[in-house]
């Protein structure tokens, strides 16, 4: 078995292939995100789906769409299903097993929702929105389809660091909050930069005739967040370990809404 390990908001997952091709395309597909495997506390072992087998090879950027994709526990292992993939993972050994496509995508989402479920066992998210990094603070951009989290990010100052346009891993240590780059991509098709800083504050998104910060009520925040973060699996007892994390978050973190007409003077607004 040919071992890659993939380290994405500081959390090393090892991904174990006999394919050494299927190998060097995960190794470009995340590449900056490719670490060491000293630390895995996770790792997968990968087979290949039968020919004909994979009812549709899914781009990552239907996974937030959650009837495509089934999450299930059954008292000892959680369990991943799509059309491209079946995967199985024992939260409590870190060991587990995926059967898929051989492409990228199927990899994409079973990362996207291992790390979910590490984050809500730690206090921390994957939250649909950008994240840059400026003057040495995380801001998050977050918001509906269309609300213009790619065009915020195709707008970013050179003196920002792009984390990702897509997906945003909001990790917390010690009561503080620190976002962390992805290799999850959106419409500007580049993974993020492997870095992190402190959260300063969120923004929700929406385009208008000019810009402007506006206040937010603290129900609103909440229901705007919770409607945003990733969260795959129907589970009473993280269902609750989310909700608490969204409160926590919001008690400790600056919740506006940015409107904004799409030009760079936009990022005035964001220091």
């Amino acid at each position: 078995m040919r071992e890659i390990c993939v380290e994405i908001g500081g959390v090393p997952i090892l991904l174990r292939t006999p394919d050494s091709n299927f190998r060097k395309l995960i190794e470009q597909r995340y590449a900056g995100f490719v670490g060491t495997a000293n630390n895995a506390q996770s790792s997968f072992d990968i087979d290949f789906l039968p020919v004909g087998a994979s009812r549709a090879e899914v781009p990552a950027e239907t996974d937030d769409d959650g009837p495509s994709i089934v999450v299930k526990h059954d008292g000892r292992k959680w369990h991943f299903e799509r059309g491209d993939f079946h995967a199985e993972w024992h939260a409590g050994t870190g060991q587990g097993r995926i059967a898929l496509a051989p492409s990228p995508y199927g990899i994409d989402a079973i990362l996207r929702i291992v790390h979910s479920l590490i984050q809500a066992g730690q206090g921390g998210f994957l939250l649909h929105g950008a994240s840059a990094i400026r003057n040495r603070k995380a801001f998050l951009f977050s918001g509906v389809s269309g609300a213009g989290k790619t065009t915020i990010s195709r707008l970013a100052p050179p003196d920002a660091t792009l984390l990702t346009d897509e997906i945003s891993y909001v990790r917390c240590e010690s009561g503080k909050y620190f976002a962390c780059g992805t290799p999850f991509a959106g419409e500007l098709a580049a993974l993020g930069e492997n870095a992190q800083a402190p959260v300063e504050r969120l923004f929700f998104l929406a385009k208008g005739a000019e810009n402007r910060i506006e206040p937010i009520g603290q129900a609103d925040a909440l229901r705007m967040l919770l409607r945003n973060i990733l969260f795959f699996a129907d589970d009473s007892e993280l269902v609750g370990k989310v909700f608490r994390t969204a409160c926590e978050f919001l008690d400790r973190v600056p919740v506006s809404r940015l409107t904004f007409y799409p030009d760079e003077h936009v990022w005035e607004l964001v220091q």
